[in-house]
């Protein structure tokens, strides 16, 4: 049996900041399914040892060099994957966020933090491992956990293939200046074909630069990565290992995320019971204290908001549109100059915008459902997972042609919509004339109704659930163990 060590910082519904927590819950799900051995390795944030099998002590961890001493202690997720837990006090055990303090200021030793995530998943796949469960393969899931690759390179012996997922090129992992010393690397460590980046340290260079194979979340990111801008400086690097970069897309929890079963939402409704849909738009508009206009489109957005994901562009949208008549039903968190542009709008148009600044998968869910149509604007996306959650409940994107979104949403055109496929409207160019076209052409078939519910049922009806991309990584990693001389293991 293939064994999978997946080694992340977050894993939901224990710890979540965006989507990688997602998918470090569903795709050791999945990998399971298929018969693989996998299982998680994460920190033990505040809470997380609530959820340890049993109260005796966990393994020893003793690193060698600056580290301190840890135990890891066994858990299982709520979808019964087996989880490992670094238990480690000084480094993981404080308030707020597992990468910011509750100001919302970055730990000044977060390169230490995570520099010891990845030597310990390191130690894990060496012959002097504490465990007696060894991994074929360690995935390792972007900066957070990328140096892992390097840790092996100069440790010597090995026992396990590497693999280095890149959510978000964007995070690179940069600290200031030379810190091998401080991570326990040899001084050659910090060269051009390490982690120094432009008299910086970077963990994602160290992994893409070490990582017997490279993956990222979709086949258009994998190519967009390549070349400037959106490879921030490691195209070069990502060029050089083209012949082992693959994109992958990612899946969704497609038992979350069903309107059919969703227990979070008003009314439950599927392709065939489309018409049940404006119920959720009802309870939504109510709750929100939009006006109740079942003719009005709502456009909904649950999103971090900042510049890469378009919030500006979502606002200058609503200016736009709000006298159309349109609403708009926004949540999330993020940049304080984007929350405080669209909250003035709130105030501004009380009866047709509404703006929640904070992540609320319960409100996530019913804006959903409630919405008649979802933007997606943003600049870059490596993936995203909204525009397949949006298809699923008959709510059509709006969005940009990139990364995921580009590989994940037809096109309505008229050959798309002749052929059943058509499920949302793209736009090409990141600027708010493409997205104002999209828009336009979404309100066109909005006044359409039997092409409206002609491009629900066709989103509705594709399969984004993780069978096939984990299969992807199945392939992937068989990949990755040809790539392992022998005599390491």
């Amino acid at each position: 049996m293939l064994r999978v060590l997946f080694v992340t910082s977050e894993c939901a519904p224990w710890v979540k900041t965006g989507g990688l927590g997602d998918v470090s819950a569903a795709l050791p799900l999945a990998l399971r399914a298929l018969g693989v051995d996998a299982r998680v390795l994460l920190p033990a944030y505040p809470g997380l040892l609530d959820h340890v099998r049993s109260e005796r002590r966990g393994t020893a961890i003793v690193p060698v060099g600056p580290w301190p001493t840890s135990e890891l202690r066994e858990a299982t997720l709520p979808s019964g994957v087996p989880a490992l837990l670094i238990d480690c006090a000084s480094l993981f055990m404080r308030p707020g966020g597992p990468y910011q303090d509750a100001q919302g200021n970055d730990y000044a030793d977060n390169a230490r933090r995570f520099g010891y995530l990845a030597h310990v998943a390191a130690m894990l796949c060496a012959p002097g491992s504490a465990l007696p469960w060894r991994p074929d393969v360690l995935h390792c899931n972007d900066w957070q956990t990328a140096l892992a690759p390097m840790f092996m390179r100069f440790a010597g012996a090995r026992q396990a293939a590497t693999v280095v997922t890149i959510h978000n090129l964007a995070f690179q992992g940069l600290f200031p200046g030379n810190l091998c010393a401080e991570l326990g690397l040899p001084a050659e460590a910090y060269a051009i074909d390490g982690f120094e980046f432009y008299g910086q340290t970077s963990f994602l260079k160290a992994g893409i630069a070490c990582a017997d194979v490279v993956s990222t979340v979709s086949p258009t990111y994998a190519r967009e990565i390549q070349r400037a801008p959106l490879g921030f400086g490691l195209e070069g690097l990502l060029g050089a290992r083209a012949d082992v970069l693959v994109g992958i897309l990612n899946g969704i929890d497609t038992e979350v995320w069903n309107p059919a079963a969703d227990a979070m939402i008003t009314v439950r409704y599927d392709r065939d019971t489309l018409e049940r849909k404006a119920h959720n738009k009802a309870a939504l508009q109510r709750a929100l204290g939009l006006d109740e206009a079942p003719d009005v489109p709502l456009f909904g957005m649950v999103s971090r908001l900042a510049w890469q994901k378009g919030s500006d562009l979502v606002a200058a949208l609503i200016s736009e549109l709000v006298d159309a008549p349109a609403q708009f039903a926004i949540a999330g968190r993020g940049d304080r100059g984007d929350e405080a542009a669209l909250e003035a709008l709130g105030r501004r148009h009380r009866s047709r915008v509404a703006v929640a600044i904070r992540f609320d998968e319960t409100l996530a869910h019913r804006i959903e459902a409630g919405a008649d149509a979802f933007l997606m604007p943003s600049r870059f996306e490596p993936c995203g997972l909204n525009q397949m959650y949006s298809q699923r409940y008959g709510t059509p994107p709006i969005a940009h042609a990139t990364g995921g979104l580009a590989d994940s949403i037809v096109d309505v055109a008229p050959s798309t919509l002749a052929g059943g496929t058509a499920s949302g409207f793209l736009y090409t160019e990141p600027t708010m004339e493409a997205l104002r076209a999209a828009a336009a052409r979404m309100l066109e078939a909005y006044r359409a109704p039997s092409i409206w519910r002609a491009i629900q049922r066709a989103g509705m009806a594709r399969d984004f659930g993780w069978r096939v991309s984990a299969q992807s990584y199945i392939d992937l990693y068989g990949r990755a163990m040809v790539r392992v001389p022998p005599t390491t293991r």
